[in-house]
């Protein structure tokens, strides 16, 4: 992963940073419901992994806006290149860990690294983190609850990591399966119009994904 600074002196939002900054708690976060119908579809199909897809696609998602790929250090800012993600491995004792993914490669070669990783996490007795944490985006999932919105931890401060989070997918009235997706980001960084602009890449990639043979 590759990071330039950002120059503050030209930065258009230098006193939202300053503000927000300021603020004992500057997270900034909404829960949207997201049609999953066709990537479900194309799961089944494929025979893969929709936690696994679905993740991929958030990543490409939140990559596609050049905030959430910002993070604040030493009072300015970074932007990063490209981010993976650290996601939570359940373990068969009910604890977890966490593993790292990275989303850039053809899809099928994807899922393969993908569950390789996934199956040697679960097997780590250790809770660390197994990369360099400030260039990726936090990721969970409830798949046991639909909920309508969630509060998610955050070490505070400065710390600035995007948290991406989603739940149990169910049928509205009209069929369509419809899942809460959360996003949650520094204010200082990240206003509402990056957030939407990441319900609007998700579902475009969703799309994308799912209109194609992986």
């Amino acid at each position: 992963m590759i990071c330039r600074t950002i120059d503050m002196n030209t930065y258009p939002r230098r006193t939202h940073f300053d503000y927000f900054r300021s603020l004992q708690n500057p997270m900034l976060g909404v829960t949207v419901d997201v049609d999953v119908t066709a990537l479900r579809d194309f799961c089944k199909g494929e025979h893969c992994s929709f936690y696994l897809a679905f993740m991929r696609c958030a990543a490409r998602a939140a990559n596609g806006v050049s905030q959430l790929r910002q993070r604040i250090r030493d009072g300015g800012i970074v932007e990063y290149d490209a981010c993976g993600t650290s996601h939570v491995e359940l373990r068969a004792d009910g604890t977890y860990g966490y593993c790292t993914l990275y989303h850039d490669q053809p899809f099928r070669a994807y899922i393969q690294y993908a569950e390789a990783e996934r199956a040697r996490c679960r097997e780590a007795a250790s809770i660390a983190e197994d990369d360099d944490v400030e260039g990726l985006f936090f990721v969970t999932s409830l798949p046991w609850l639909r909920y309508t919105q969630l509060v998610q931890p955050t070490a505070g401060g400065d710390e600035s990591n995007p948290r991406i989070s989603w739940g149990r997918y169910a049928a509205d009235h009209r069929g369509r399966l419809m899942m809460p997706v959360t996003l949650l980001a520094h204010h200082a960084l990240v206003d509402g119009l990056q957030l939407a602009r990441f319900y609007r890449n998700l579902e475009e990639a969703i799309a994308a994904l799912s209109s194609t043979q992986a």
